[in-house]
């Protein structure tokens, strides 16, 4: 087997509208998750954006549900799914300056913030490929 030879049932699986859903579902997962958690309990999250020093804490909760939820689906359905992808990286840049600024901290916080903005940075790299293979899958078609 070749540096570039992909066994055949790994290959028909990474093929499959199956598996292309799936990866997608795993992908959003943590978003959308997310974003009905925020949805259930919404006074828990307007508290804490608030301890955030986030106002108004009620219409940007709605805004962060609406976000998660919009982006996570156009990713799921594969409609404008580039869109979805982008939606998403800037939500994750903008939880990392006002939510884990660990370069403003000190330890013991800082460590976890920075881990926790690391994790956002891949996940940005994540929906860039996700869009990259959207947009070959498209080609192919």
């Amino acid at each position: 087997m070749g540096k570039n030879d992909t066994p055949r049932v790994i290959a028909a699986f990474l093929d499959s509208g199956i598996g292309w859903f799936l990866a997608r579902l795993v992908l959003t997962f943590v978003f959308w998750s997310a974003g009905l958690a925020h949805l259930i309990e919404f006074q828990h999250s307007v508290a804490e954006l608030r301890a955030l020093r986030l106002e108004p804490a009620g219409i940007l909760n709605i805004v962060l549900v609406a976000t998660l939820l919009i982006g996570s689906l156009m990713i799921l359905f594969d409609r404008w799914l580039w869109l979805g992808c982008g939606i998403l990286s800037g939500f994750l840049v903008v939880a990392i300056l006002l939510a884990h600024p660990f370069w403003t901290m000190q330890e013991p916080a800082r460590t976890p913030h920075f881990r926790v903005a690391m994790e956002h940075i891949s996940l940005i790299g994540g929906l860039m490929a996700c869009a990259v293979a959207g947009r070959l899958r498209d080609l192919r078609r």
